[in-house]
């Protein structure tokens, strides 16, 4: 019973598991303005590696973000459109708790984990989740976007551990740890369908409503009002 799982929340990446979260194939690509152009082919290939026809797909899970509305944009409806499509569900889960499922392996229980991604106009998108065991983790605060001076000065991440490619770019601002080798910077899809697994197994809504938690960066230009004389 494989789940799709798939991220455009940072790169573009999508993985295949089954029913128990187990891996079955994944693929990934860095580049962070081409998610309408890399994401079909990446799912076509999963399901080829895998030997999975489309049509045996059960569910499908999509990181919510937040992001930039473009790239999240094409996620979601791609997750949307195809399990339409097959009539399957849809699941969303934010993106950033990826990152901190993952960290739950690396780093002892009980650890605070800062999880923050480029937001872009020099501020970050960040949660704060504590980490109670492999595979376990609880969300303490956000997710919110502000500046890194903002997000380091926020008593509620005092002695935190901070990670994400948002982390690892404002270093010098938020103290991050130099994890980068345990692969804490992107969200991994695995994670998500792990996530959603899980969540739908307690009974948890996975909606699939973005979170932009600002206004896009381009909006139409208001329209002139015409006088008349």
């Amino acid at each position: 019973m494989p789940v799709l799982a798939l991220d455009t929340s940072a790169a573009v990446a999508v993985a295949l598991t089954d029913d128990t979260g187990a891996l079955l194939a994944a693929r990934s690509d860095a580049q962070q303005r081409h998610h309408a152009e890399l994401l079909t082919p990446m799912i076509a290939a999963v399901l080829a590696e895998a030997g999975v026809d489309r049509r045996e797909l059960t569910s499908v899970v999509v990181g919510t973000g937040p992001a930039p509305f473009t790239g999240l944009r094409v996620g979601l409806v791609t997750a949307r459109t195809l399990a339409l499509a097959l009539g399957i569900p849809a699941h969303g889960v934010p993106s950033l708790d990826a990152v901190a499922l993952r960290a739950s392996h690396v780093l002892p229980p009980g650890t605070d984990a800062l999880v923050a991604t480029d937001a872009r106009r020099r501020e970050v998108y960040w949660a704060l989740y504590r980490l109670v065991a492999p595979g376990r983790i609880e969300v303490l605060a956000g997710p919110e976007v502000a500046s890194p001076p903002d997000v380091a000065a926020d008593p509620r991440t005092a002695g935190a551990v901070a990670l994400g490619r948002g982390a690892a770019l404002y270093a010098d601002v938020l103290g991050t740890t130099p994890l980068d080798a345990l692969d804490l910077l992107d969200p991994d899809p695995a994670e998500l369908a792990r996530l959603a697994l899980a969540r739908r197994a307690a009974g948890e809504a996975l909606g699939t409503e973005p979170l932009y938690l600002r206004r896009p960066d381009a909006v139409p230009q208001a329209a002139r009002k015409r006088v008349l004389g």
